[in-house]
């Protein structure tokens, strides 16, 4: 078998010259992605921690209970946040939300239309479905590398690297509520002599939207499991005390920071949970 070793195919070589040739001819755009994507995340902060953390906490509640029309709900995520107040990582979830939110934000903003664009045509999705399997198998480390190459330490390569894991979530889901549109709807609509725009808005979107939202339930939830990994590449939030117990060998910290996750994955769950079922 040394023949089949004696010459190796130049995967590892190739991406770099391909990170390379990125970093020499298009620093520009890197750059300013990530001035939008630094003017995005601190203008979310500064919606989470300027006010009293218990105005955010009602706001939210708020917010809740119109999404849901039950008390059920809003009360649980109103403990849940009264909680993570009372063990003092108010400040981590705040910057853990702020990432969350941003990575939904960029994934529904490019996701839907290209799942629409995906719908509408099958030879593209046919395209894009290795690559969608390669942006959600390849190991989420590794996706830090040329974030760090192209943005340095902070939030936004952590944001970057999450954007990557998380979009093809809601590209797929979309395609697929858009695709599964009734052929008798689409019938309807045209014998009435609507336009493909008013089509895709009046007829394929109404029908895609619980998928869609499924996608941006996914997006959250997929989002904030990449909390702890963006946090090796000096993202703020709920993974920083966890990497700091992984190192320290800290039970108290890893669980105390690990259990606060877990809260507030269920309540962002809870809130946009679109099958009409609380509790």
């Amino acid at each position: 078998m040394e023949w089949l070793t004696e010459t190796k195919i130049p995967v590892g070589k190739t991406a770099k010259a391909v990170f390379d040739w990125l970093q020499d001819h298009a620093g520009w755009f890197f750059d300013g992605l990530a001035q939008a994507m630094e003017v995005l995340i601190e203008a979310l902060l500064w919606i989470l921690q300027t006010p009293p953390p218990i105005v955010v906490v009602l706001v939210i509640v708020a917010g809740t209970f119109a999404l849901r029309r039950s008390w059920k709900t809003p009360l649980f995520v109103l403990l849940g946040f009264l909680f993570i107040l009372n063990q003092g990582y108010w400040e981590e979830t705040t910057e853990s939300l702020t990432l969350v939110l941003s990575a939904c934000v960029v994934c529904m903003a490019v996701g839907v239309p290209i799942g629409i664009a995906a719908a509408h045509r099958p030879r593209l999705y046919q395209v894009m479905r290795p690559i969608l399997d390669l942006m959600q198998t390849l190991p989420t480390f590794v996706y830090l590398i040329p974030a760090i190459v192209f943005f340095g330490i902070g939030m936004v390569p952590g944001l970057i690297a999450t954007v990557i894991f998380v979009v093809p979530a809601p590209i797929r889901l979309t395609h697929l509520g858009v695709s599964s549109t009734p052929g008798s709807l689409l019938e309807a609509a045209d014998a009435f002599g609507a336009t493909p725009s008013q089509r895709l808005w009046k007829v394929e979107l109404p029908y895609a939207l619980p998928q869609i939202m499924t996608g941006l339930n996914q997006t959250i939830m997929l989002s904030l499991s990449m909390v702890v990994i963006a946090a090796l590449v000096g993202a703020d939030g709920l993974g920083v005390p966890v990497v700091r117990a992984l190192n320290s060998v800290n039970t108290a910290l890893g669980f105390e920071s690990g259990f606060i996750i877990v809260v507030l994955a269920i309540m962002l769950d809870r809130m946009l949970r679109i099958d009409g079922e609380d509790g």
